[in-house]
Parts: C-alpha cells; structure tokens; sequence
C-alpha cells in the first residue's frame, strides 16, 4: 500500500511555529500543500517564519500572540480564520524552561513555566475549539519527557508538561463525539533545537555521548517529529485520539535525562 499524505487546502495552525520543532512541524505542512498560520510571541521571529515558509512557496499567515493572553489568542484565531477558514489541523507547541532546582526556584519561576506551558496550552486549546472544523479535525499538542519521567532541576516543567499530558487525554473524551481527535507528540533530543544546543550537545563532546546514550545512535531531526505530526493529522490516524506519542530514539530515561540533570549540575551547581 502506497501512503501519500496531502494537505492542500487545509489550514494548518502551529503556536510557537516561528522556531525549532514547532517551526520544522509547519514546514512539513506547507510542503504537503497546507495552507499554514505560525504564531508566537516575537514579531522578528514570525516575520522570518513567514518569509522561509513563502520561500518554499506556502501560503503562509502570521501574528504575534502570547498564549499567555486569553483574548489575544482568540483574536488570532478569528483573523486567521478569515484568512484560510476552519482549522483542520492545530499544533500547540508554545513552552519555556530552565534549569533549577526546586528548593532554590521561586514561585514566580515555576509559575511563568506553568503560565506558558499548561495554562497557555489550554488558552490555544479552548480559544480554538469554535474554529476546528467538525468533524475531522485534528489537535496535537507538544509535550516533553519531563511530563513521565522524573528529572531533577525539573519541577517546573515536569509538573506542567505531565498537565499537558492529561489535558490531551481528557479532551480527546471530551471532544471525540464532535470528530476531533487530539494527540501529543513527546520529542527526545531533537538537533537543531534551542535545548540540545544550549543544554543536550553544546559542544562536540557532549554531543557524540548524547548520540551514544540514544538507543538509535543518533540525535532525532526536525523532519522524524514533522513526519509523526503528519501521520497523527491523516486519515492513517484517523482511529488514534488520547495518545502520547514518543518520538525519542528509543529512550529519554537513556538519552534525555542524563544530559539534562548533567547540565542542570553544571550550570546549576549541587548534586542533587
């Protein structure tokens, strides 16, 4: 069996779509024809997303929004619908994170992780909800290792990416009877991030031991989590809601977790 995924004439939106992951999921889109909206919180960022996406001739939309303001993401909904109709396919993505551990972190700290994070995934998530088109739609949210597995100097995130978990859950019940399914993707240690950059392999000895503790001996590309994105929002999907789908080599208790808290050792101090 032939599997040819196409998206012309869908529209694709992505939050945090300017940069990383979430910018490598929009390109696959637009290379299968989507019509794409990216969105994020800097204007340089989404005006340079929306001239690589028009570069590889995608008809592209862009704003500035902060998941953080519920209004403001229910506005860039309404003008993007305008612009491309419903929304076949939503990406929430946006996140922050640093390394901490808790007994030294402040509560505005770990509320600005949770703020973008959980409350700005459920902001995109329920701002969208009256534009996704029913049925049919499709909702993946990004999520991360910490959301299952234990790290330290990963309080923050881990507590808010595992609500991220369960909100997936929860609305793939809530929202199945109306035709939307919803997903999460978790990435491993993804090249040409921000993370695996600053923390992962910041250097070419870091990186060749976080190759080595991947089971699959490579770091993951932009393109392994554009392709997974693809396949969750196909009709080859189409009986798959409610899951959390790693994309990690085959491991991050192997891969991921060792080099965060090796970097929260050396950057944070202590051996916790």
């Amino acid at each position: 069996m032939k599997i040819d995924i196409r998206f012309e004439g869908r529209h694709v939106v992505v939050f945090g779509g300017t940069t990383g992951i979430n910018f490598g999921i929009a390109q696959a889109f637009g290379r299968c024809g989507a019509n794409v909206t990216v969105a994020s919180r800097k204007e340089e960022n989404v005006q340079a997303a929306i001239q690589a996406l028009a570069a590889d001739r995608v008809h592209a939309f862009g704003e500035c929004a902060d998941v953080r303001d519920f209004d403001a993401v229910g506005a860039l909904f309404e003008r993007a619908t305008q612009r491309f109709g419903p929304v076949d396919v939503l990406i929430s993505g946006a996140a922050g994170n640093f390394l901490a551990q808790a007994k030294d972190m402040s509560a505005n700290g770990f509320k600005s992780v949770l703020d973008i994070d959980l409350l700005g995934s459920f902001h995109v998530l329920r701002q969208a909800y009256a534009h996704l088109r029913r049925p049919g739609a499709a909702v993946i949210n990004i999520t991360a290792p910490q959301g299952t597995v234990p790290m330290r100097f990963q309080a923050h995130c881990g507590a808010a990416k595992a609500g991220v978990d369960q909100l997936t859950r929860i609305l793939a019940l809530e929202w199945g009877s109306a035709g939307i399914r919803v997903n999460a993707i978790s990435p491993g240690p993804i090249d040409g991030t921000e993370g695996v950059r600053r923390l992962i392999a910041p250097g070419p000895e870091e990186r060749a031991s976080a190759e080595a503790s991947v089971p699959l001996r490579r770091l993951g590309t932009l393109d392994d989590i554009g392709n997974l994105a693809l396949f969750l929002a196909s009709p080859y999907a189409s009986y798959i809601s409610g899951a959390i789908v790693p994309c990690d080599g085959g491991g991050s208790f192997e891969s991921v977790k060792p080099a965060l808290e090796a970097a929260g050792r050396t950057t944070v101090g202590g051996d916790a």
